[in-house]
């Protein structure tokens, strides 16, 4: 049911289309990639999925395959009435728009909780699940294809050379990691980078006291300044006092630091 990379080359002809590098577009040629994707999303009959990104649909028939209920979000006007023929009679909702500006509340109506199951397109990827995370609590889980590098940012713990701010903003919201390696032959254009599956769980309860808003700030402000220690990077919302006040090294850099040191940082600021 799903497209071989026969398929995906006759469907771009028989239309006149190519990918669209500004889109980020690489389109997934492999069968067994996308069933191993929809497999590892662990949705199943029934399952109310939603999916960025479809492009022509071979991750989508995969997720029909396991009978999910799929509602697609789709920007490419032009790839559109591809994706419907693709999906003609089939029990999919085509959404046309930029998933970073579409009404997520009326997108996801039909039911209380989603999964996101997606090869993200790969110039919005970080930004599309910071996004997600922080604004759409309907989206309970999500199984994406992004660069390797940049699902190392994603699940990067403290002390991993790829920690920064995706990563601890992440792990506010969820538990992330790496559940697959994808190479490049699997794509039709080929990208000069291998990709990776990031499973997110979104937390059930939050693991700290401290608002995302709260906490938001300070991660920024000791990233953009990451070389710097924090008494320095953090000399505009914190004192030195403060920060040794609340437990935290104020010699330390910002990759070192826990979720909880965060907290305790976001508690410790005047007025909180």
């Amino acid at each position: 049911m799903t497209h071989s990379g026969a398929d995906i080359r006759a469907l771009l002809d028989r239309h006149g289309l190519a990918a669209r590098k500004a889109l980020g577009q690489n389109f997934v040629v492999d069968p067994n990639t996308v069933r191993k994707i929809a497999l590892l999303s662990g949705v199943g009959v029934g399952d109310p999925v939603v999916e960025i990104g479809p492009g022509l649909g071979s991750l989508t028939l995969a997720l029909l395959e396991v009978g999910a209920r799929v509602t697609a979000i789709e920007m490419d006007d032009e790839l559109v009435p591809v994706l419907r023929e693709v999906i003609e009679g089939l029990d999919v909702e085509i959404v046309e728009g930029d998933a970073l500006q579409v009404d997520w509340n009326t997108v996801l109506a039909a039911a209380d909780s989603w999964s996101l199951v997606a090869n993200l397109p790969y110039n919005v990827a970080t930004p599309l699940v910071l996004d997600l995370l922080r604004d759409v609590p309907k989206i309970e889980s999500m199984l994406v294809m992004v660069q390797f590098e940049v699902a190392e940012r994603l699940v990067a713990m403290p002390g991993d050379s790829a920690i920064g701010i995706p990563s601890v903003l992440v792990t506010f919201h969820g538990e992330a990691e790496i559940v697959g390696r994808v190479p490049p032959t699997v794509f039709h254009p080929r990208p000069r980078v291998d990709s990776a599956l990031v499973r997110i769980n979104r937390h059930v309860e939050p693991l700290i006291d401290a608002a995302f808003s709260e906490i938001e700030p300070l991660v920024r402000a000791a990233y953009n300044q990451r070389r710097k220690m924090i008494r320095k990077s953090l000399s505009g919302l914190l004192d030195e006092a403060a920060i040794s006040g609340a437990g935290v090294d104020p010699t330390a850099r910002p990759e070192t630091l826990t979720l909880f040191d965060w907290d305790r940082l976001a508690a410790a600021r005047p007025g909180a």
